[in-house]
């Protein structure tokens, strides 16, 4: 597969979305704010929010959502690659924020959930009703790991719901193309999961004694980062150490494994007329990259 270099430089991206004019709107985690890569590989400041921003999705009017970890990772120089690190002793919490696209203005919608703070949230998609999905990472000190969740909330900031709990790092976050299920994977397992719903931000019973059902892992040592999903139904995962994108198939299991030229590969989302341009972020090296995917992305609820 050929790929083309957008732009580099970036301080961590993530988070990737693909716009009606062209451009691509990214996360810098490093630098706690939001660029946007216009189609001449120029960048653009879109917003400062701080901390870490980490996840992005378009909501029902118009403005962008953000999952800010809240500085959840120290980043450290390794070999000339960008590596994330521990939680810093300065990480209070993170939270959903709403930026204007217009005007760069950051609103904090949501930083708890029944009373506890938002540890680290991480990623994020709509659905068609106008309520989305996100993961809460957790966080890991020299001492600990804390668990993660998987949250279900209102784009207008009246309700946020915590669906499962005690998740191990929880990262990337997808929907079928009927809607029906929620896809997420968790980092240091590398694991990818598929939760059955009943409704909107309401799950269906799961069988055994696992939190969804299991949709597989790498054939080998990898963690899960952020995932996108096909037209077909593939969830293209996001795929660390083994540096590529990982698809599954849940209705056949069948697995592909797209090797990409960095090892912290964080992320993919889609666009152009057919959906068949993929858009990846290369982490550690600091790039937005570009290919000609096999299969159309899944046109998502919502664009600008």
């Amino acid at each position: 597969m050929e790929i083309r270099e957008l732009t580099t430089g970036l301080r961590f991206p993530e988070g990737p979305v693909a716009m009606e004019d062209g451009s691509v709107i990214v996360v810098e985690i490093a630098a706690g704010k939001i660029t946007r890569v216009k189609k001449d590989g120029s960048t653009q400041t879109v917003a400062m929010p701080g901390g870490g921003p980490n996840g992005l999705a378009i909501g029902p009017d118009g403005d962008l959502f953000v999952c800010n970890n809240g500085g959840n990772f120290e980043f450290h120089e390794q070999n000339g690659l960008l590596i994330p690190g521990h939680e810093p002793p300065s990480h209070k919490g993170g939270r959903i924020e709403r930026v204007s696209l217009s005007s760069g203005k950051v609103e904090i919608l949501y930083d708890s959930c029944d009373g506890e703070k938002l540890q680290a949230p991480n990623d994020l998609v709509f659905d068609s009703t106008g309520g989305f999905w996100f993961t809460d990472h957790g966080s890991t000190n020299t001492k600990f790991r804390t668990h993660g969740a998987l949250h279900y909330a209102k784009a207008d900031g009246s309700k946020i719901t915590k669906v499962l709990r005690e998740l191990i790092s929880p990262n990337g976050v997808g929907l079928s193309p009927d809607g029906t299920t929620v896809h997420y994977a968790e980092t240091m397992p590398g694991r990818l999961w598929s939760l059955p719903l009943s409704a909107p931000g309401t799950a269906a019973p799961v069988p055994g004694f696992v939190p969804a059902n299991f949709e597989g892992a790498y054939p080998g040592l990898a963690y899960f980062d952020s995932l996108g999903v096909q037209a077909d139904g593939g969830v293209c995962v996001a795929t660390i150490l083994a540096g590529g994108i990982s698809t599954f198939w849940p209705s056949n299991k069948k697995f592909e494994h797209t090797p990409l030229p960095d090892l912290i590969v964080t992320n993919i989302c889609w666009g152009g007329n057919d959906m068949k341009t993929a858009f990846i972020t290369l982490s550690s090296t600091g790039k937005l990259v570009a290919a000609q995917w096999r299969s159309p992305g899944l046109r998502l609820a919502y664009n600008a």
